[in-house]
């Protein structure tokens, strides 16, 4: 079947991408650290591409309903690349500088607001023609595969780092990237009616009040995410093993979300999509109270693989509202708006989140953290379960749409 080859092609690529994306997390601050001598600018690539992710709803409203095919993934597949060998390459010319690395985020961020969710939602079109329910199938099994190079990935680059080959983890992505986005040449892109209005982000949200709720919790989620890696390392490092707390609790959510990706489908099918999402981010809330509560790393390894399989769940939950409520424009803008309610929120967490560490500790965060999240989760739980304005509880006849 030519959808099933299709949606193996994008899959492999998408995974192998970001298996080797995993690499370049280890090495890439090693390698700008060694050239410049800057511990500031180790941060410059990522948070250059940041940048045109979240200004992505202004700039981006046309051209990511551009990208609806393999050879236009090639595209922005190649402009990536381009932009990941620019900074091992003029590493090996001596040539590596500040707005170097701005210019290589700034590209990078670009390919990323396109392309991400520009993947997914053709991804999620070849499921449409594959079969029916086959669009969350193959999300969630992209997200899986994320979660497979989450776990084994920054190992491979850490060993890779101590045998010496720092700056070839980098051309190693490049090329990666690269092999994504060409084996996808032959997969076509849905049929669309040209000169059509590109719909915005929030012209995309009309009519469709659980993706924006889904959005308000995993928003929340990730903005509170903080708590969890950074107050970790935090732990560790009060405590004297730095590290070894951050160690078991991202090994145990590794594991956990795994595990979650395997039986995520069946639980999808099985229970309405926003009470699952309600309680998966609510579980994952408590189990940050219970690492603040229950500091030490059995305990936080075990709660971190609860928080894991949850958390695949939740995302699952929140892709089923999309792909089943959403096709075609509708759907790529709200995969982009998706992304950018991601990146933000994670963003801001990260930004507000040493200060908060610093005044109230690191294990009173976690339990505020976990509680603000079950908090809004059980909220917005609750705000679903209630009758729709302008609806009574046991009338069954149609109403008018305003």
């Amino acid at each position: 079947m030519r959808a099933r080859g299709e949606a193996l092609v994008l899959l492999a690529g998408g995974g192998l991408a970001d298996f080797a994306y995993r690499f370049t997390q280890v090495a890439l601050p090693l390698v700008i650290l060694h050239e410049t001598g800057s511990v500031a600018a180790t941060g410059l690539v990522g948070g250059a591409a940041g940048v045109p992710v979240l200004l992505s709803p202004w700039w981006a409203r046309r051209a990511r309903q551009w990208v609806d095919s393999g050879p236009r993934l090639a595209v922005i597949a190649t402009v990536s690349a381009l932009a990941l060998a620019l900074v091992p390459g003029a590493a090996a010319l001596g040539l590596l500088s500040p707005w170097l690395l701005v210019v290589s985020g700034l590209l990078l961020g670009c390919g990323d607001a396109l392309g991400s969710p520009g993947r997914t939602a053709l991804l999620a079109d070849i499921g449409d023609r594959w079969g029916a329910g086959k669009a969350v199938t193959l999300m969630t099994w992209q997200d899986g595969a994320r979660r497979v190079g989450m776990v084994v990935g920054p190992v491979l680059g850490a060993l890779a780092v101590a045998a010496g080959v720092t700056n070839g983890l980098l051309w190693i992505e490049a090329g990666a990237v690269l092999a994504a986005g060409l084996a996808g040449l032959g997969i076509r892109g849905e049929c669309r009616t040209e000169g059509g209005e590109a719909p915005s982000i929030r012209a995309g949200l009309i009519g469709r009040r659980e993706v924006g709720l889904g959005w308000v919790i995993r928003g929340t989620g990730c903005v509170t995410w903080f708590a969890f890696t950074l107050g970790l390392s935090v732990v560790g490092a009060e405590r004297g093993q730095p590290g070894v707390y951050v160690a078991a609790g991202m090994s145990g959510y590794g594991v956990g979300a795994v595990a979650g990706t395997l039986v995520a489908l069946r639980v999808v099918r099985r229970i309405a999509p926003m009470p699952l999402a309600s309680g998966a981010w609510a579980t994952v809330g408590l189990c940050w109270v219970g690492m603040g509560v229950w500091t030490n790393p059995p305990m936080i390894a075990v709660l971190a693989g609860i928080g894991g399989v949850a958390v695949v769940w939740g995302i699952s939950a929140i892709s089923a509202v999309i792909t089943r409520s959403s096709a075609g424009a509708d759907r790529r803008a709200l995969l982009s708006g998706q992304s950018v309610v991601v990146n933000a929120s994670s963003s801001a967490g990260l930004l507000m989140g040493g200060p908060i560490i610093a005044a109230v500790g690191a294990e009173n965060t976690l339990v505020g953290a976990g509680l603000l999240t079950t908090l809004i989760a059980g909220l917005v739980g609750y705000s679903v379960r209630m009758p729709k304005p302008g609806r009574s509880g046991r009338v069954s006849r149609p109403s008018a749409r305003v």
